[in-house]
């Protein structure tokens, strides 16, 4: 950072807060004057500004005086109210007249219009809002299909009877009883099986000769 980049800067700061304190000493001295003038009637004001009463004005008279900063804002608005029904063209608008409307947003919109148009994202939000209520519509959605399953499941296990709880215990204890019954002849047979000894063949010798085969 140079030094005249520095000091530029710095001249500029002191130039700003120099004009906001000169705003603010005129606007306090305004304030001022007006409470003062708020005491005083219209007639003496007008008598003491050599103004005319803006009532008695008529078509072609000049309004001019009355906008000037010395005048205060009641004597301003009653000119102006005059001015307004005296002259046609301002009286008796025919609604063809380009931006006759009032546009701003007092006269149009709510107040603290809100949009959801950001410069250089355009509606970036909006839609990823409109995202995210779409995903807790769908997780809502889900869990209301799983909450019938489970609750008929729960209802289906409520109507099974005693009874039929006993005679599924009976037939798993004699599940039970049957393979332990078959596992314990399976076991007697290997026994037998290998008890049982082997059975004797016989024996029969062979000689062969030159001359014959002779077998005893």
């Amino acid at each position: 950072m140079s030094a005249q980049n520095f000091w530029s800067r710095r001249r500029a700061a002191v130039e700003a807060e120099e004009a906001q304190e000169a705003r603010a000493l005129k606007e306090a001295e305004a304030q001022a004057r007006d409470a003062e003038l708020a005491e005083r009637s219209d007639a003496d004001l007008l008598a003491e500004l050599d103004l005319p009463d803006p009532d008695t004005l008529g078509p072609g008279d000049d309004f001019k005086a009355f906008l000037t900063e010395a005048v205060p804002a009641r004597l301003k608005t009653r000119a102006l109210r005059r001015l307004w029904v005296t002259n046609p063209v301002l009286a008796n608008v025919d609604g063809l007249i380009d931006y006759g409307e009032d546009f701003t947003d007092a006269a149009m919109a709510v107040e603290n219009i809100q949009t959801a148009y950001q410069v250089g994202k355009g509606m970036t939000a909006h839609v990823e809002e409109l995202a995210r209520q779409a995903e807790r519509e769908a997780a809502a959605q889900g869990a209301d299909d799983v909450a019938p399953d489970v609750a008929a499941s729960d209802a289906q296990e409520d109507t099974i009877s005693p009874e039929e709880n006993a005679e599924a215990a009976a037939a798993s204890v004699a599940s039970a009883e049957a393979e332990e019954v078959q596992e314990d002849e399976i076991a007697h047979s290997d026994v037998q099986v290998e008890d049982t000894p082997p059975q004797v063949t016989s024996r029969r010798m062979r000689f062969v000769f030159e001359d014959a085969e002779a077998t005893i």
